[in-house]
């Protein structure tokens, strides 16, 4: 009989060719295009107008004909865990925040697919927004993280914590920037954490683990993994623990569930569960490139 917390599968892919940051939530992509936009107090972060409506309708109809298929072949998806969604679907009804590890330009894609028919939305890095793909990003859910105005924020907050409320589905990616191919789960944010906790909704933990490719996908698509996206069971705040104490507590059980999705066992994590300005650990060895 398996283990109910038996670990996943997890070939490690142990990438040198990304500039991965000295602190572990750095991006390093580089957004070539910056259409002005500006995330003010008066910003939509949900768009809930007839145009933005239709134009994520029709979005949704292309993700489900051609994007999802497509994602899954390049990615060779697979997805494990769904049965979890069934299990606690009320509780999803009602609202729900989910975290994972942030390993690939596709990743979301891979979640928007493993969580349907939910339609999650997404934090969102505020220069992706502005860039060359933002207005695709948001289409499928991406809402921009103002910086620098405590308005702005504020208004980001109410909107959020407005759709969470009304039984939507808040994803966040809490490591704070995407690592290709990356194995080690990074330290976590505290996004996850303040909302769950404010708004008293549960933490879906997702997290993608890697599969070795076989010779074809290794040789000739130069495919350093296939990926599985593992889908854990809902995680509560305390509420006998004080606030402060409530939301670490959350943070570090997450960020533990999310480890061991990925098939990263306690004595395995390099880092630890809370972001601190934490440094990156160059854990096989080898120096990536700065």
């Amino acid at each position: 009989m398996k283990r109910k917390k038996e670990l996943p599968e997890s070939f490690d892919p142990m990438p040198t060719e990304y500039p991965f940051g000295e602190f572990t939530d750095e991006h390093y992509l580089v957004v070539k295009k910056n259409d002005g936009t500006v995330f003010d107090a008066d910003y939509p972060y949900i768009d809930g107008s007839r145009r933005a409506r239709f134009i994520r309708g029709a979005v949704r109809a292309l993700l489900y004909a051609v994007a999802f298929p497509v994602m899954r072949l390049r990615l060779g998806l697979l997805v494990r865990g769904r049965e979890n969604l069934k299990k606690h679907r009320q509780e999803i009804k009602n609202g729900v925040i989910s975290c994972a590890n942030h390993v690939h330009l596709w990743d979301f894609l891979a979640v928007a697919f493993a969580v349907r028919p939910n339609v999650p939305k997404v934090l969102v890095w505020a220069p992706n927004i502005r860039g060359e793909n933002g207005k695709m990003i948001r289409s499928v859910g991406g809402i921009p993280v103002p910086e620098g105005s405590p308005k702005a924020t504020a208004a980001m907050l109410a909107a959020v914590k407005n759709f969470v409320s009304g039984g939507g589905w808040l994803h966040i990616y809490a490591e704070g920037s995407m690592w290709e191919y990356y194995r080690p789960v990074r330290p976590f944010k505290r996004g996850i954490a303040y909302f769950s906790c404010r708004l008293e909704r549960p933490v879906i933990p997702l997290g993608f683990s890697y599969r070795r490719p076989g010779w074809i996908r290794r040789n000739v698509f130069r495919q350093k993994a296939l990926f599985t996206l593992n889908i854990g069971e809902p995680v509560y705040p305390d509420p006998t623990l004080a606030r402060k104490e409530r939301e670490e507590d959350l943070l570090r059980r997450c960020h533990r569930e999310v480890c061991r999705l990925c098939g990263i066992g306690p004595e395995e994590n390099v880092y630890p569960p809370v972001f601190d300005r934490t440094r990156r650990i160059d854990y096989y060895g080898v120096k990536e490139k700065e």
